[in-house]
């Protein structure tokens, strides 16, 4: 049976959850250490959440586990962690924080009507797990407080006309530093990248040899990632960084891989190899084989099956 999921569709129910300070702006919060009182949230713990509002939060996790997606990550580093709307989250009353950083919490429908709207969707650490959160460097850290400070003495002038442009304005630096350091941690990872691409290519073996191809045909994007405990996202971000090719390339160059191993055997027919590695329609098989190998299935046989 599945776990209902409470939601919160503005931001001062979500902050109320929280037990955090109501926003002095129905649709953003502010909150840094230099507040009295505020923690990272003071709720001990929490069943599966999800709420319509984008978190920016540089936190540190000093024993615990957080719970974000379908991953479950422990550390013990500050880290960038940023949330997009409806994703689903939740800890229990062994994750405990300590109280410097900053959370900055606004509703999606703040940036409607402005480019950070567009731009926003763009980032893709916004659809990272928890465990693919952003591990900043010291002076890293000091770019990205000093943004939040000017956003802060922001947030707590008195509104006027410019105000609103002049916190997105903020917004939109803060998040291409982070995009920056994201990619500087890509760059920190290929060792990493390595093993995530060998990784992959294992669990596409072992569905292969599972016979999981013919029975249920070609795994999605999303089931491999789950099967290796990362987002969608990252595994796509990060082969697409190493290799310069996508997850989808990386699926098909496997699959005709395994095509010229099944092609030599001289009892199986080309649709029946088609079948067997999971392709409804024979011919596509044959358009997608002759685009990757440079000749199609039966000429592929043909040429090595007489060597």
């Amino acid at each position: 049976m599945k776990e209902n999921i409470k939601h919160f569709s503005t931001l001062s129910e979500y902050m109320d959850y929280l037990m955090l300070p109501s926003p002095e702006h129905p649709m953003l919060s502010v909150l840094t250490a230099a507040d009295e009182g505020f923690l990272p949230c003071p709720r001990q713990s929490s069943p599966p959440i999800s709420h319509d509002c984008y978190s920016i939060s540089l936190k540190k996790i000093i024993h615990g586990e957080l719970n974000y997606g379908r991953t479950k990550y422990d550390f013990t580093n500050g880290a960038l962690i940023c949330m997009a709307p409806r994703q689903v989250m939740q800890w229990d009353d062994r994750v405990a924080m300590d109280q410097r950083g900053f959370s900055i919490n606004f509703h999606e429908d703040f940036l409607k009507g402005t480019e950070l709207a567009h731009q926003i969707k763009k980032y893709g650490f916004f659809s990272y797990a928890i465990n693919e959160a952003l591990h900043l460097s010291p002076r890293e850290e000091k770019q990205m407080e000093s943004i939040v400070a000017h956003i802060e003495i922001e947030y707590h002038n008195n509104q006027d006309e410019f105000s609103k442009d002049i916190i997105i304005s903020h917004l939109s630096t803060l998040l291409k530093y982070a995009n920056r350091f994201y990619e500087r941690q890509f760059i920190n990872r290929k060792e990493m990248s390595h093993d995530l691409l060998t990784q992959f290519n294992q669990e596409l073996e072992r569905y292969h040899a599972a016979g999981l191809l013919e029975q249920q045909g070609v795994p999605s994007i999303e089931q491999i990632a789950d099967q290796m405990s990362v987002s969608q996202r990252y595994l796509s971000d990060t082969l697409k960084k190493e290799t310069g090719k996508t997850t989808t390339e990386h699926i098909q160059l496997f699959l005709i891989d395994a095509a010229k191993d099944i092609l030599l055997e001289p009892n199986k027919s080309i649709s029946e190899v088609a079948y067997e590695l999971g392709f409804e329609y024979p011919q596509y098989f044959s358009r997608l084989f002759k685009k990757r190998a440079g000749l199609s299935p039966s000429a592929f046989r043909e040429k090595y099956s007489a060597n």
